[in-house]
């Protein structure tokens, strides 16, 4: 069977392909939406911005995009293409593949601040997406150019998340999904909502890098549009969540946006959605953006310490927080370039510190899954070393919802999550934050005693 490409329409925004590495610039690309010249990745870019008219334009889009949240159209409903005036078009857009994506909420953290060491903190929740995590942002876009160029198939390989999504856009389309994920190693309820959207699942013996290369493998044999974070419309769906952040800050700038670090295509595009603003006059300047990775997934950190981020060196990647377990990231480069050009930093989270800090956010009354609390981790870090000030507004990006790993909370507050592993020394310390369950006679002094047993505790915040 032979391959379709996918082609950009000719509707304003006018956009164009670029490769991040050779500059070679394209009107369509092929399967595996890598560069033909050089092999690297590629990036959708709009000429037209730098033209009068969108200078003329450009300070009248905020109103617009307030406007529209009025609107009961379901294009203007969502979190996404409420900011398409910063997208590629679609031929027709109330065509869009949309779930009412985006549209997250912003939380204060003030116990979390008080253990970071900083006066404000806040949480950019993108676990609340109809999926559960910020993978519906991009996968909007990406699903709805797949069904504009008419495939039947979509594909991707995953750690949990990205399945997810994409079967619940495909299944909303009527496009059928391919879903590839490494034999277990994705939590349950994370196949089970790709199950329930009715992809076809393939459990491979392999991690997710040796999926990702099967799957490149499948799209050069079988018509099928891949969905992975390669696929520059992910990205570009993925950048309005700092659109979004931006305009729920009114205007104003957070001096941090720190977010977890696995196949770096979350901080590539909030970082393009910067740059693109400071580009077009929407913003004077940009936050620092800073990526914490897993220790045990830490290519980029090492990438940027021990080779000035020109060189990333794969590694097998093992961590409990699995939506960040990947030891070749494919958006490395892209992720260097975010992190140079505002001015950000990358760390590093131990197995413990995320555990910790997934608590301590929990305390605050918002869940995440294990990945996002690499952000909490690693800001005490950033603190510390004075990377990050006292005074600075820091937001944290949360990417999935705290029901995307139930296990993993479960044995945290069971005190099993360490047991039998190297770290079960260390995870003594975790005792102060876990709340086991109390069973008790069937009795209102039996319910009586464990309150005043809880009323003698100590919150650990």
């Amino acid at each position: 069977m032979t391959n379709r490409t996918i082609s950009i329409p000719t509707a304003a925004p006018v956009s164009s392909f670029r490769c991040i590495a050779c500059g070679v610039i394209r009107d369509n690309v092929s399967h595996d939406f890598r560069c033909t010249d050089c092999g690297d990745l590629l990036e959708i870019f709009y000429p037209a911005w730098h033209s009068e008219q969108m200078a003329t334009n450009a300070p009248g889009f905020k109103a617009l995009w307030q406007q529209r949240k009025t609107s009961r159209r379901a294009i203007d409903e969502s979190g996404v293409w409420r900011f398409r005036e910063l997208l590629p078009a679609l031929r027709d857009w109330d065509q869009a593949v949309t779930l009412r994506e985006g549209n997250t909420p912003l939380y204060n953290l003030p116990a979390c601040a008080r253990i970071a060491g900083v006066k404000q903190l806040y949480a950019k929740h993108q676990g609340m997406n109809p999926t559960g995590s910020f993978k519906d942002t991009g996968m909007t876009v990406a699903a709805s150019f797949a069904l504009q160029e008419g495939f039947r198939w979509v594909a991707c390989a995953s750690t949990g998340n990205t399945s997810a999504s994409m079967a619940a856009y495909a299944a909303r389309s009527a496009m059928r999904s391919l879903v590839v994920i490494p034999e277990g190693k994705v939590s349950w309820a994370k196949l089970s909502q790709a199950l329930d959207y009715g992809a076809l699942t393939c459990e491979l013996r392999t991690d997710f890098d040796g999926c990702m290369r099967v799957l490149n493998e499948v799209v050069k044999q079988w018509p099928v549009c891949l969905l992975n974070s390669v696929n520059p419309y992910r990205i570009e769906g993925q950048k309005t969540g700092a659109i979004e952040l931006l305009e729920q800050f009114d205007g104003q700038v957070p001096d941090h946006i720190i977010v977890p670090g696995g196949n770096l295509g979350n901080c590539s595009a909030l970082g393009k959605a910067l740059l693109e603003l400071l580009d077009l006059g929407l913003i004077t300047r940009t936050p620092k953006v800073s990526v914490i990775q897993a220790e045990g997934a830490n290519t980029l950190l090492r990438s940027v310490r021990e080779h000035g981020g020109k060189k990333l060196i794969p590694m097998q990647a093992q961590t409990a927080a699995t939506a960040i377990r990947i030891g070749s990231p494919a958006s490395w480069k892209k992720a260097v370039r975010v992190l140079q050009a505002t001015g950000g930093t990358v760390e590093q989270a131990s197995e413990i510190e995320i555990a910790q800090s997934k608590a301590e956010i929990g305390a605050d009354g918002i869940g995440c899954e294990p990945a996002s609390a690499v952000t909490l981790a690693g800001l005490k870090k950033l603190v510390k070393q004075e990377f990050v000030k006292q005074d600075d507004i820091v937001v944290l990006i949360l990417t999935g919802h705290l029901l995307k790993d139930p296990e993993f909370t479960l044995k945290f507050h069971r005190g099993d999550l360490f047991k039998g592993t190297e770290y079960e020394q260390q995870a003594a310390a975790l005792r102060l934050h876990q709340r086991a369950r109390v069973t008790l006679e069937p009795t209102a002094d039996a319910v009586v005693k464990a309150l005043e047993q809880a009323e003698k505790s100590t919150p650990p915040n």
